[in-house]
């Protein structure tokens, strides 16, 4: 029988496919039962000539930020067998993840915050000041669409910052028969969700009776934006954990099961 804070627990890991292991991993570490179900599919962009522009003239740019680790997947390798990375560009990251793929692929000394990982906080680091931005060319890599803070912050100053989309994110095909299954059953007991999006696209797949097991679900988040819009989507039960994945199993290993 399995041991540890989890066991005999069922938690829905929602990570992209490519970001899932390494959480349902810890989960299973730590006694639980991980099921894999991407709320989010990523893949190319419909249109990579503005990707094609921007690598072609990469040694333009100071400073070239990757909002997460798809971003570097679906760039970075392309402009590495372009003839490598220039050596005046400084990598910036939003999390300690896409540092790591950065790292794997060769790309060291990525700049990214320690504690909180979002766009504030990127934006709160030496690096990214108006004496070191002024002046430069930025480019951001990142899915299509997204938060404007970045940009236009970077822009107020004074930096030409271009937002180049490397990737694509749509909603998972297939739909949510492995969950209603695993709630009929009485073995689903927490959901981790680390984007609003696919929390979006979660409800547009559950029917009226999904929606209602849903609500009654643990779901644990590991940013205070997804918890407000959990909140606002109706969930009944939301966790705000810390952040990446070793919050979101911190929080699963204390939480207070037996209130749910």
């Amino acid at each position: 029988m399995a041991r540890g804070p989890l066991a005999g627990r069922t938690v829905v890991v929602t990570r992209p496919r490519a970001q899932a292991d390494t959480l349902a991993a810890a989960i299973a570490a730590a006694g639980g039962e991980p099921l894999i179900f991407p709320l989010l599919e990523i893949g190319p962009p419909p249109d990579t000539q503005p990707l094609e522009a921007a690598l072609a003239h990469i040694g333009d740019y100071r400073l070239a930020v990757f909002i997460s680790p798809n971003a570097v997947d679906y760039s970075v390798p392309t402009l590495l067998a372009q003839g490598g990375w220039p050596s005046g560009l400084l990598a910036a990251a939003v999390g300690q993840g896409t540092v790591r793929a950065l790292a794997a692929l060769g790309v060291e000394g990525a700049v990214a915050p320690t504690t909180r990982f979002d766009s504030e906080a990127l934006l709160e680091l030496p690096e990214l000041q108006a004496d070191h931005v002024a002046g430069c060319r930025v480019a951001i890599f990142r899915g299509d669409g997204g938060r404007e803070l970045l940009a236009d912050t970077l822009r107020e100053r004074g930096a030409t910052v271009d937002c180049i989309s490397c990737y694509s994110r749509s909603a998972p095909a297939g739909g949510a028969g492995p969950l209603l299954a695993r709630w009929h059953a009485g073995r689903l007991d927490a959901l981790t969700v680390s984007s609003s999006e696919g929390l979006r696209y979660l409800l547009d797949m559950l029917d009226a009776e999904g929606r209602r097991w849903l609500a009654k679900t643990p779901v644990f988040v590991p940013h205070a934006r997804i918890a407000e819009n959990a909140a606002a989507l109706g969930l009944g039960n939301v966790i705000l954990t810390g952040p990446a994945d070793a919050g979101i199993i911190a929080g699963l290993c204390t939480y207070n099961w037996h209130q749910s």
